[in-house]
């Protein structure tokens, strides 16, 4: 599709189909200023060019404008073209580069996050309180805030320090297959054989 099927519907000013026409005899010369202008602006040429002609089939029809073509259009495009370019190089000041380094943005005081992480731990907690046997207890001491060590759990759990690992894994075990469990399995897309 080329511009020339986007502008061939007359607006609603009345101008009587005389896009075309004008879109033809100013062609060459916004393609050349934007060309001229876009290596300054550090944008694309095409992006300049169709930013003036969005520009110029915007513009209102009336007694001063009397339809899409300007009077003097030489100057009128050397004038839209700069225009667009000035803010284009706005643009480019404003904006920053994502580099993949760093976080997209601030996300520690975001309602939805603590939402979403409270919802989170309370599903977590609920979970470990229906383990059985002393799995609860052991989990929610590692769990604990002040971040305690073996030797610490092992105190106060009344267990050898040696025996916290192999019990863990196996509380950590029965707490995933039970979550696996709560969660829904996708449906099966397609025919099924």
């Amino acid at each position: 599709m080329t511009l020339l099927d986007h502008v061939s519907t007359p607006p609603a000013g009345g101008t009587g189909g005389r896009q075309p026409e004008v879109v033809h005899a100013l062609y060459a010369l916004v393609r050349a200023e934007a060309a001229a202008e876009a290596h300054a602006a550090g944008v694309e040429a095409a992006d300049l060019e169709q930013a003036v002609w969005l520009r110029l089939l915007e513009r209102p029809a009336g007694p001063r404008a009397p339809g899409p073509e300007p009077a003097d259009p030489a100057r009128w495009v050397r004038a839209a073209v700069r225009a667009e370019a000035r803010v284009a190089r706005r643009r480019a000041r404003r904006e920053r580069a994502y580099t993949g380094g760093e976080p997209p943005g601030d996300w520690t005081g975001c309602p939805e996050r603590i939402t979403v992480g409270a919802d989170e731990r309370r599903a977590l907690r609920a979970a470990v309180d229906r383990l059985p046997g002393r799995c609860p207890r052991l989990l929610e001491a590692m769990l604990a805030a002040h971040d305690p060590t073996y030797r610490e759990i092992a105190g106060e759990l009344g267990m050898s320090q040696g025996s916290l690992g192999p019990m863990r894994s196996r509380c950590l075990g029965c707490l995933r297959r039970m979550l696996a469990a709560e969660v829904v399995a996708p449906e099966l897309r397609g025919k099924e054989r």
